[in-house]
Parts: C-alpha cells; sequence; structure tokens
C-alpha cells in the first residue's frame, strides 16, 4: 500500500477501482446511511448510491461490494463501522481488506485507491491503522488516499 495526498475524488476513473468507506446501517425507506465523509460526497455525486447501498446491504449484509451497476466506473463499498454512530471496528476493517483482496483478483483493474478507512468519522487514528493496512495491502496495487 502506497499513501498518497489529494482528493479521493480526484482519482476516479475508469482505470481505478475506488473504494469509499460505509457502514452497515439502512434507514426505513430502505437506503444505506451515507451521512458523513467520502460516503456522502458519492451520495452527492451519484444520488443512487444511498439505495444501492441499502439494496447491497439487505442482499449481503456489511460486505465488500459494488454500488454502481456499470462495469467501469467501479466503486466499492468498504465497511468499516456496523452502525452510523459507532466508531470504527479494527476487525471489520481487516475484513473488509480480505474481502476486498478477492474482489481484485477478478477485476481487471490493477489500481485500487481508498481514503484512510476508519480515520476520518470513525476515530480512529491513522498510527493504528497504517501499519495494519501495509501488512495486508500489496503496494503496488493499493493507493491510500491521505488529506
Amino acid at each position: 500500500m502506497i499513501e498518497i495526498h489529494g482528493n479521493l475524488w480526484d482519482t476516479f476513473d475508469h482505470d481505478h477501482v475506488t473504494c469509499i468507506t460505509t457502514n452497515g446501517t439502512v434507514k426505513r425507506d430502505g437506503q444505506g446511511v451515507m451521512g458523513r465523509g467520502c460516503a456522502l460526497e458519492g451520495a452527492k455525486k451519484f444520488p443512487e448510491l444511498p439505495r444501492r447501498l441499502g439494496s447491497h446491504l439487505k442482499i449481503y449484509g456489511n460486505h465488500v461490494g459494488n454500488l454502481l451497476d456499470k462495469p467501469n466506473p467501479i466503486l466499492l463499498a468498504f465497511p468499516v463501522k456496523h452502525n452510523w454512530w459507532e466508531k470504527a471496528d479494527m476487525a471489520l476493517i481487516e475484513r473488509s481488506c480480505q474481502e476486498l483482496l478477492t474482489h481484485m483478483q477478478y477485476l481487471t483493474h490493477k489500481i485500487c485507491v481508498l481514503p484512510r478507512p476508519g480515520c476520518g468519522n470513525g476515530h480512529l487514528s491513522w498510527s493504528q491503522v497504517g501499519p495494519f493496512l501495509h501488512s495486508l495491502l500489496e503496494p503496488s496495487y493499493f493507493r491510500v488516499i491521505s488529506p
């Protein structure tokens, strides 16, 4: 994993897989909660995302999955919280990393970009999460965007 500085959405294109951090909460109207951080930015960019996240959560649970209905670009949900009001969960981040690795095996994309998972609204520190990600994610494929 290589850390780069910038904006997650500046790297969003057909050549990269982009991840947004999500939680497992579905509202009464069936939409996933995407109220802060890169999830909110994604929902503003793609108004159908809350509905698509809600559907994904109902069908597959709180797991990594594609939120767009087209093959390119690929936008993956990367769960870091079980519920929107909780702090990020390191065990969930680890599981999401493992699931992301599995997804990348089946995609033709060579680069995956994600924000610092759990370090914004998840209230974890990068000093805790960073070394953990370095041990799991191959540097030649993964880029972590930091502000």
